[in-house]
């Protein structure tokens, strides 16, 4: 039986990669970002996370790779995840303006209708939520089933009958004040408190 609940789960992953694996080939058909001659910004991490990071917008450094938490704010949760106790390599991360190019905001509906088909995808039991701009595009989403996420930093919410929602301060905007710092991990630090509560099944 073992074998067999292995092979299914190794199925799901399969089919998770090679779904993934279509949206990036579909974003980089992107014609905005072949006009601004850019990448467009990619999720990155795990095709099962249970936990789901999702920014509204991309930085330089995110732009310049074309994937997403590259950078100072990966390597800032990184050091939260081991603090935390949390596989760092079991997360998936996102964002909503997928297309960096300068008219990119015209095409903001096409980005948002590629998270929801990652959240599809991935099928996380969580998604942190970073920032009103985020908070605003995920409660705009129409996503079946879902709730309206409150911007209480650090508390856990309900967002479908199968996920839960956490709104903490945008990571980006966080990481150069002090007082900003400390705001975030307040907040953020609740998710080491429900990874906790999760069942081992």
């Amino acid at each position: 039986m073992a074998g067999t609940d292995n092979e299914i789960r190794e199925k799901y992953l399969e089919r998770a990669i090679r779904e993934l694996n279509q949206v990036g080939h579909d974003l980089q058909a992107c014609a905005g970002c072949a006009e601004g001659g850019v990448m467009p910004v990619l999720g990155s991490g795990h095709p099962q996370a249970d936990i789901l990071l999702l920014k509204f917008a991309p930085t330089a450094s995110e732009i310049e790779e074309g994937v997403a938490f590259y950078g100072r704010a990966g390597s800032a949760l990184t050091k939260s995840f081991k603090r935390l106790g949390i596989d760092p390599l079991a997360v998936y991360g996102t964002v909503f303006a997928k297309c960096p190019a300068p008219s990119g905001r015209e095409r903001d509906d096409e980005c948002v209708a590629v998270v929801v088909q990652e959240l599809h995808i991935v099928e996380p039991k969580i998604i942190v939520v970073m920032g009103e701009p985020a908070l605003d595009a995920l409660n705009g989403l129409g996503f079946p089933l879902s709730r309206t996420i409150e911007p209480a930093p650090g508390t856990i919410q309900a967002f479908t009958p199968t996920c839960d929602a956490l709104f903490v301060p945008d990571i980006d905007d966080s990481l150069d004040e002090e007082g900003s710092k400390r705001e975030f991990w307040r907040a953020f630090k609740t998710l080491g408190v429900w990874y906790d509560d999760l069942p081992p099944y």
